[in-house]
């Protein structure tokens, strides 16, 4: 393959990689709204956010599909690296692989919180229940129904 060729795929590869990063930008920022939203446990917009970061991340994946064979070929050639531009793809792909571990690590608190609240949901749910069988079993004692019985009868 000729330099100028593999100066083309390098090319091609660094306009995916800047693709990737924008949508990687809207990934963080949803990413940090819906950490957000754990807190005030606002389901419905979890969900609408949830849905608007699949369309990313599915964007996501047909850049990275793409880009994938580029990348293979760079990766294949031993002269790519001296390549102008090559460091700024490096650059670029490491940027890339650092928002990716930040998005990720976003989530893992979004979902340790999600978790908190459902586990408080259910212990109240519980403490609920304990205090509706425990009123019930008071009032089937307390409020016993006055009936006519044998004793009753004769005096």
């Amino acid at each position: 393959m000729s330099a100028s060729d593999l100066a083309a795929i390098l090319e091609q590869y660094r306009a995916g990689l800047e693709s990737e990063l924008i949508v990687l930008v809207h990934l963080q920022e949803i990413a940090s709204g819906q950490h957000e939203m754990t807190r005030s446990a606002d389901i419905d917009a979890l969900q609408c956010a949830t849905d608007r970061r699949d369309a990313l991340t599915a964007d996501l994946m047909k850049v990275e599909d793409r880009m994938r064979p580029l990348r293979d070929r760079l990766t294949r050639d031993r002269t790519a690296h001296e390549l102008p531009g090559f460091n700024h793809a490096a650059a670029l792909y490491q940027t890339i692989a650092r928002m990716i571990a930040d998005v990720l690590e976003t989530d893992g608190h979004s979902i340790r919180a999600l978790a908190q609240i459902v586990g408080a949901r259910r212990a109240a749910a519980h403490e609920a229940e304990q205090a509706e069988a425990t009123l019930a079993a008071y009032g089937r004692a307390a409020v016993r129904p006055r009936m006519a019985t044998l004793v009753n009868r004769r005096g």
